[in-house]
């Protein structure tokens, strides 16, 4: 089985610049995404600082040796969280900058997903897709509690108003999970400007239509654009290439 890193961001039709940020190391097994906020270009500063720590942290990663993979992820995240606090404090005109992030490491068949906000992982396998993260929004709090459903959440006025974020403070509360990988898997990591657009059955035929990993890309930024492009959009996703083809991959046709 071997990865394939697949990554892109869209402006979106509303929005004068794109604060959303992306990163594949192949040799790692990363993928980062970010989404920026903050004033004039803050936001789009502190999505690519922390994509870049996060990467910096790992490749310069000198903790115990046979670490756990998630625990090597939640360094990463957390000295992404000091560079962009750090770069806020420094620079005026970035303070109050912040950014979501959701990253995935993969080392073999295992995956670590840390996440900080309300950029999602997804996860395709034999048809069926299934959020790997859980939104740190108000509107995802009052789902837990009951007091929203899933379908009134999605039309909720602040639906995108985020609980916890990278960069506001010294320290940052961290999701982090693992899983095991299969081959056919395919990994999507987003921002809210795909998700918002696009309900989980949308992205499901998009990703199991047979075509080029750039090309499925675009596809769903496309899709995402054409329910009005209201946000950036970003995309990632990862292919789990396996040695033979599966006879059947049971998407939905």
């Amino acid at each position: 089985m071997r990865l394939l890193f697949t990554a892109a961001t869209d402006t979106g039709r509303l929005r004068p610049n794109n604060e959303d940020a992306v990163l594949t190391d192949a040799e790692l097994g990363l993928a980062v995404l970010a989404d920026g906020m903050g004033g004039y270009q803050a936001g789009e500063v502190a999505s690519r600082l922390c994509c870049e720590a996060v990467q910096t942290s790992l490749r310069a990663d000198d903790g115990p040796a046979g670490a756990a993979l998630g625990e090597r992820l939640r360094r990463a995240i957390e000295a992404a969280n000091q560079t962009v606090y750090d770069h806020a404090r420094h620079y005026p005109a970035y303070r109050g900058m912040a950014t979501t992030v959701v990253a995935v490491l993969i080392d073999g068949a295992r995956l670590a997903v840390g996440h900080v906000g309300d950029s999602r992982l997804y996860r395709l396998r034999q048809g069926q897709l299934v959020g790997l993260t859980r939104d740190h929004t108000l509107v995802q709090e009052q789902v837990d509690a009951g007091v929203l459903s899933a379908a009134a959440a999605r039309a909720a006025q602040h639906r995108n108003l985020v609980t916890r974020a990278v960069g506001v403070a010294p320290w940052v509360d961290i999701t982090l999970t693992e899983h095991v990988i299969a081959p056919g898997d395919t990994y999507l990591l987003c921002s809210d400007g795909l998700h918002d657009g696009l309900t989980d059955a949308e992205i499901t035929r998009i990703l199991c239509r047979a075509g080029p990993p750039a090309q499925t890309v675009q596809a769903l930024i496309d899709a995402a654009n054409a329910a009005g492009g209201h946000d950036n959009i970003a995309v990632v996703l990862i292919h789990c290439v396996p040695a033979v083809p599966p006879e059947d991959d049971a998407c939905p046709r």
